[in-house]
């Protein structure tokens, strides 16, 4: 038992210390202050238009909340664990005593708190500027939030660790996981009511979390009878919830054995050349 607490200790020392890093770093920055500006000036554009009497800014703020929660799970987790791999970070975790445990729980603690920051950052500036939203948000709508959050991430971030533990660089695991998102957010309702789109796009995009993830917080800012705009009329809270469980308990299956595989197959001699890759592009 002292070795599993020691080992979750190290683990979310190891997080907070690295989130730390990511909220001092100038380059993680620059894209926050982008992409949430691009967000923010979407909905500051939107709050003039209506749909049946709902703001547009509103039925569109919590879509892109579920698609921050989905990009944070596949494609951060996909870009820092083949950048990890990439710089030896992850040999030497193999090389320590329940030193991947410890890499794993850190990965997990950064990642949940720059999803935090990431969701704060819209909101605040969201109840200012989208119309209706204090009015109808709750403290029951922010803990549907908090479990959305949680859910989504184990059912993606599993899928975005094994594309990271695939790929050779972490430009290719932001890559490889950038575009189906691309894909998945035009087909999942993110911008536009899904019901607009023909029978057989509607069923690819329920398979996906992605999909679901945006259903949910729409559920939890919308007002009730946003639910019209839905495939079924109703916010479907339960499919929601056995949908991303599914997608968690597939992907927490599988992730194990690849990156054991991956683990037993780096050796010092890719991480030297990995290293050397690195210098020449002025890392």
């Amino acid at each position: 038992m002292n070795r599993t607490l020691n080992t979750l200790q190290l683990g979310i020392e190891r997080g907070w210390m690295e989130f730390k890093l990511v909220l001092k770093d100038p380059q993680s920055i620059v894209w926050i202050v982008i992409m949430f500006g691009i967000f923010l000036t979407v909905l500051w554009f939107q709050r003039g238009t209506e749909i049946n009497g709902i703001s547009l800014a509103l039925l569109t703020l919590p879509s892109l909340l579920g698609m921050q929660i989905a990009s944070s799970g596949f494609n951060d987790v996909a870009s820092v664990l083949a950048a990890d791999r990439e710089d030896g970070t992850l040999f030497r975790a193999k090389a320590t005593p329940r030193g991947m445990s410890a890499y794993f729980i850190a990965r997990i603690v950064v990642i949940l708190l720059t999803s935090i920051v990431y969701l704060t950052i819209i909101l605040i500036p969201s109840l200012l500027i989208v119309p209706g939203l204090s009015e109808t948000i709750s403290v029951g709508d922010f803990f549907t939030l908090a479990w959305l959050l949680m859910l989504g991430l184990l059912a993606t971030a599993p899928f975005g660790a094994i594309i990271g533990s695939i790929v050779k660089s972490s430009g290719a695991g932001w890559g490889l996981t950038l575009l189906p998102l691309i894909v998945l957010t035009a087909i999942s309702g993110i911008f536009y009511p899904i019901t607009a789109l023909a029978g057989w796009v509607q069923a690819i995009a329920q398979v996906f979390p992605v999909y679901w993830l945006g259903l949910g917080v729409r559920s939890a800012f919308n007002p009730e009878v946003a639910a019209a705009f839905e495939l079924t009329g109703s916010w479907r809270t339960a499919e929601t919830v056995l949908v991303l469980l599914a997608w968690a308990i597939v992907g927490l299956l599988i992730v194990p054995k690849v990156l054991r595989k991956m683990a037993r197959h780096t050796s010092g001699s890719e991480m030297q050349a990995a290293r050397e890759r690195m210098i020449q592009r002025g890392y």
